[in-house]
């Protein structure tokens, strides 16, 4: 086993996200095919991406077990399923999936407003629109990692979607705060924000990704409007043995 100092470009993107850049406090190791990132307060949790075959990253796990107390192990949802039946008290926590382009979004369908980055005075609305349409929302104002946030306002000037750059890195840019509120959803202006947000963060970027519950059926229909595609993940946890 070595640890690493950085994680190469072209490497997993669920671990080059996790490393964030390799900022303090994030470790890296390799063993055989297998390598893994620790992170702290990666969308709002402490999380270790895996990747390699499930013979190898079970042993480097085992053997990296001590320092990663506390932390969510993530990874193709067929690595994390074979890890719970390889690694003493490593148990399914739940499955999700991880979408991602590598283009910019195709035109979505125009809606009443423009999206735009929005300025801090803003910002008290996005509170508040997060609060009584999206209270589960992973990214908030102020939370570590979340850079900025665009909205979308209607023609009396309420703001009516909202989304946020947040935790991105380098290489990948990163949408979480996806929230519209409830009255307008089916217009189109989720999309449009979205398409907006892919756009903005694949500038110099190789791709833009998300997280997204398996089950909302109507997120991943837009997000692959938009060009993403799924990957299905998973996350577990490491009980005590």
């Amino acid at each position: 086993m070595i640890a690493l100092d950085r994680i190469s470009a072209d490497d997993d993107p669920l671990l080059l996200w996790t490393a964030q850049d390799m900022r303090t406090g994030a470790r890296a190791w390799a063993l055989g095919d297998a390598a893994a990132v620790a992170c702290r307060d990666v969308s709002r949790r402490d999380r270790l991406a895996l990747r390699g075959s499930p013979a190898d990253v079970a042993e480097l796990v085992r053997r990296i077990r001590a320092q990663v107390a506390g932390f969510n192990p993530v990874g193709d949802a067929a690595l994390i399923d074979a890890l719970t039946g390889r690694v003493e008290g490593c148990e399914l926590v739940a499955r999700f999936g991880w979408m991602d382009t590598t283009t910019p979004a195709p035109a979505p369908v125009r809606v009443a407003g423009e999206p735009r980055w929005l300025a801090d005075a803003e910002i008290p609305e996005v509170t508040a629109l997060l609060g009584a349409e999206h209270p589960g929302s992973w990214a908030r104002p102020g939370d570590s990692g979340v850079r900025r946030w665009a909205g979308l306002r209607d023609a009396t000037g309420q703001l009516q979607a909202v989304a946020a750059d947040a935790w991105s890195v380098p290489q990948i840019g990163f949408v979480a705060g996806v929230a519209t509120r409830a009255r307008t959803r089916g217009q189109g202006l989720g999309t449009t924000l979205c398409a907006f947000l892919t756009d903005e963060l694949i500038k110099d970027r190789d791709r833009v990704a998300l997280l997204v519950d398996r089950d909302n059926v109507a997120a991943i229909r837009t997000y692959e409007k938009l060009g993403y595609r799924m990957r299905p993940i998973a996350a577990a946890r490491l009980r005590t043995p």
